[in-house]
């Protein structure tokens, strides 16, 4: 059941209809230069306009507090919302590992392309070693790439477990890698996140009915020395950002602190 903060009420309708005609027209704008300079290039900066101007619209304010990612950088990250994509990619340029089920729908599966997405199947356990060579494979590449090591959103109130199979990505490291923890840290997390049990689409009018803006910090932690023990990464990782957002009183401990 739903708690109060996250019951679906009415849809605003004219407002989500504004949201999705603006939407539809940034795309129909930056669709064709994207797709040029991309071709020219191989790279796709515009898509990272499409992402800032897309969450712009649907309400999503963000700040970015510390410094962007370096290119050979895995962003450790909550989540809470598909809105967390928006804020990553407007704060700090990166591409994304997801999970495989967002290429079921051809036009998210268009969309998460453009920004050069790794898929990967969490429930196919014999293809780990896959995709751990798939993410270190992706060191060589010129944006840096963010992973959820929660596995899905949580309820904006706690931090659920961290995954750390991933990790042996980095595992031994490849030269000048760093691993950087990041808060997202929203005014009303629980207010906007996609719980258990809620349909997407139902998500999705809730926060796109909402007059009042989204506001998000994006917190960049302090690097987190690389060692061969993947699980003590992942806890360090874990305790920095529960404390970032005040869901835990324990300080990081000085194992993983860079030198």
């Amino acid at each position: 059941m739903a708690s109060p903060s996250t019951a679906t009420p009415a849809t605003n309708w004219p407002l989500v209809g504004l949201r999705l005609v603006l939407l539809a027209l940034l795309l129909a704008l930056l669709a064709p230069l994207h797709l040029i300079v991309r071709g020219l290039t191989g790279r796709g900066p515009i898509a990272r306009w499409f992402l800032r101007g897309s969450g712009f619209i649907m309400g999503l304010r963000v700040k970015r507090v510390g410094p962007a990612p370096a290119r050979r950088s895995l962003l450790l990250v909550n989540h809470v919302s598909w809105l967390d994509i928006l804020a990553m990619g407007s704060a700090t340029g990166c591409a994304f590992v997801s999970k495989a089920e967002v290429q079921d729908h051809p036009l998210t599966k268009w969309l998460a392309d453009q920004r050069d997405t790794l898929y990967i199947t969490r429930q196919n356990r014999r293809s780990v070693d896959e995709q751990i060579d798939a993410i270190r494979r992706r060191f060589d590449h010129h944006l840096p790439l963010a992973l959820f090591p929660e596995g899905t959103t949580s309820d904006g109130t706690q931090l659920l477990p961290f995954r750390s199979p991933l990790l042996k990505a980095i595992t031994p490291a490849p030269e000048g890698a760093h691993l950087i923890p990041v808060a997202l840290d929203f005014d009303e997390a629980a207010a906007i996140a996609w719980h258990a049990g809620e349909p997407g689409l139902d998500n999705v009018k809730r926060v796109l009915s909402r007059w009042k803006p989204v506001r998000v910090k994006v917190r960049m932690l302090e690097p987190i020395c690389i060692t061969e023990d993947r699980k003590a990464m992942a806890r360090e990782a874990h305790a920095r950002i529960g404390a970032a957002l005040g869901f835990v009183d324990d300080a990081p401990s000085a194992m993983a602190r860079p030198s």
